[in-house]
């Protein structure tokens, strides 16, 4: 179990510094460990300003987790680049068109969870 852990929080750091390193806005983790039946122990979430933008997010994460030794399990959403998800089991990344995530607001739903807010200066 306890291996189990480091390498989760690993992985997690590993997707939250790609997701910064391409500028991803408002980047938010929300700890779900601690609430019952929760499809995953994390969600990074976070937004871009265009579906290039979303796109280029999406394949810093898959670059640099893979180079670390971490394949995604499922990804979709590629075709459109507006609400993109890749899905490591344990951190779930959902990558938003900004209008999108405004609509879907995952923040809100999860609002029991412990949520984080990473290194981000974009405006609101």
């Amino acid at each position: 179990m306890a291996k189990r852990n480091t390498e989760t929080e690993s992985l997690k750091k590993v997707v939250i510094d790609a997701v910064l390193g391409k500028k991803g806005h408002q980047v938010m983790s929300l700890d779900l460990k601690k609430i019952k039946d929760t499809p995953s122990d994390y969600f990074i979430i976070t937004h871009g300003d265009s579906n290039t933008h979303v796109r280029a997010i999406y394949n810093n994460v898959v670059h640099e987790t893979e180079k670390h030794g971490y394949r995604p399990y499922h990804m979709e959403g590629m075709k459109n680049s507006e609400w993109i998800i890749i899905d490591f089991v344990d951190v779930v990344v959902h990558i938003f068109y900004r209008d999108k995530r405004d609509f879907y607001a995952l923040e809100d739903l999860w609002s029991d969870a412990k949520t984080t807010r990473h290194n981000d200066t974009s405006p609101k």
